[in-house]
């Protein structure tokens, strides 16, 4: 019997694919949690993400989902792991019908009765074609397809992008109620960070295959301030120490150590930064060091 407080770990993982190469990644993300995986696009979270599911082979390092590794026992780790992308990946002439039967046929956990009670309930027409559905409605019916499986981890990659408000609130709060039990957990890879301050318990930024940021999410948020203020107030020092410094005539602003406010005057303006703030600074960041 498998038993992990963790449902998904990732160790010294690598893979390389033309000239893009993912270097060395580890994270351990417990059960009862969401992790954000942010990066711009290219940064590896796709790849990373594929890995998982065991669509592209590993050159090394090691993936476990709630303590098993693929090779183990390779029924029974894709069983454990749901998965929902932007794009929908059901053929477009398949109607909800012939995705249950698909469902029933590869999935040993596949609850026929708990897929059918998710349809009702979103109003999802049972023999109308795929191609036929709004965004929203897709995105419902991977969701239905996941949930009615004993899935111990969920992959997201970009799963909320273009949808409407109403409909990314509502897979928000089934994000929450996924992994309420304590027995679950989800990687969100989205370029909208706005959904992950409401919901990521984590944070794992990514840059050209390269992990920058692995932190609690709250955690980050401390660590950093945004730091404003006249350029007559910007000493050599002080710029040496901003993340993704912008200048203006008149003015400077960027990210700043938490660590460093003690050495500061007074009259600065300081602000708490998002999580968001704190992903474009370090980019610029990088950016600005690389040229």
């Amino acid at each position: 019997m498998v038993n992990s407080e963790y449902s998904l770990e990732i160790a010294g993982l690598s893979k390389r694919l033309g000239d893009f190469i993912l270097q060395d990644i580890n994270l351990k993300l417990p059960k009862g949690y969401i992790l954000g995986y942010v990066g711009q696009n290219g940064a590896g979270k796709t790849t990373t993400i594929k890995l998982v599911m065991g669509m592209l082979k590993i050159e090394a390092g090691i993936i476990k989902v709630d303590g098993r590794e693929l090779q183990e026992n390779e029924i029974a780790f894709k069983d454990s792991v749901g998965y929902i992308s932007e794009d929908c990946f059901y053929p477009d002439d398949f109607t909800i019908k012939d995705i249950e039967e698909v469902m029933v046929a590869f999935y040993p956990s596949f609850r026929k009765s708990q897929f059918q009670t998710l349809i009702k309930q979103w109003e999802l027409p049972y023999l109308k074609k795929v191609k036929e559905f709004s965004k929203g409605m897709r995105v419902r019916t991977m969701f239905a397809a996941v949930l009615a499986r004993d899935t111990k981890l969920l992959l997201l990659d970009e799963a909320t992008s273009g949808l409407d408000p109403v409909v990314r609130s509502e897979i928000l709060e089934l994000l929450q109620d996924y992994i309420a039990d304590g027995e679950r957990s989800v990687l969100f890879s989205t370029h909208i960070m706005s959904d992950l301050e409401q919901i990521a318990d984590y944070i794992y930024f990514l840059d050209k295959g390269i992990k920058i940021i692995d932190a609690p999410k709250d955690e980050l948020v401390e660590q950093y301030v945004l730091i404003k203020g006249g350029l007559d107030e910007l000493s050599k020092n002080l710029e040496d120490k901003i993340i993704g410094l912008k200048k203006t005539k008149v003015g400077f602003e960027g990210l700043l150590s938490a660590d460093y406010m003690d050495h500061l005057k007074r009259n600065y303006v300081i602000e708490k930064p998002s999580v968001e703030q704190i992903v474009i600074y370090h980019i610029q960041g990088l950016r600005r060091n690389a040229s």
